[in-house]
């Protein structure tokens, strides 16, 4: 079984999942956030539980540099909420300070030009917060 990912942004949806070790994340795509078809977003992301056989699942939270909430943070929380009463398995909320800059970090790093990071920022930074995720959970 493996972890999925999703940084939850207002445009876009970052999207992450782990090898079956949890050892690895891995960044698998972006999913354009249309605000009619919240019914759109829980459908794929449903499939993709299904796809890669999911057991856990984990959110990016957005807390500023003193570890507080904001407005961000109540919209991840909302759609948090949204989703959870839609799917099945466990939801686990986790830090996600810095892993937007350490996704442009390793983008600018490869050479990547700035309107092809801006094409997969979202799913580096669902990669780093898996990532951190997994790491945390390590004896």
């Amino acid at each position: 079984m493996s972890i999925l990912c999703l940084d939850v942004g207002d445009r876009t949806i970052g999207i992450a999942v782990s090898d079956s070790l949890r050892i690895i994340a891995s960044g698998i795509g972006q999913l354009r956030r249309d605000k009619p078809e919240k019914n759109k977003e829980l459908k794929h992301i449903k499939s993709l539980i299904f796809q890669h056989e999911v057991d856990k699942l984990v959110v990016g939270l957005p807390l500023n540099m003193k570890g507080e909430e904001g407005e961000q943070a109540k919209r991840v929380r909302n759609f948090v909420d949204e989703l959870s009463s839609g799917i099945e398995i466990p939801v686990v909320l986790f830090d996600e300070r810095l892993s937007t800059v350490e996704a442009e970090k390793v983008l600018r790093e490869a050479k990547v030009s700035p309107l092809k990071r801006r094409k997969v920022r979202d799913k580096i930074a669902a990669t780093v917060i898996l990532q951190n995720y997994l790491n945390s959970q390590r004896p």
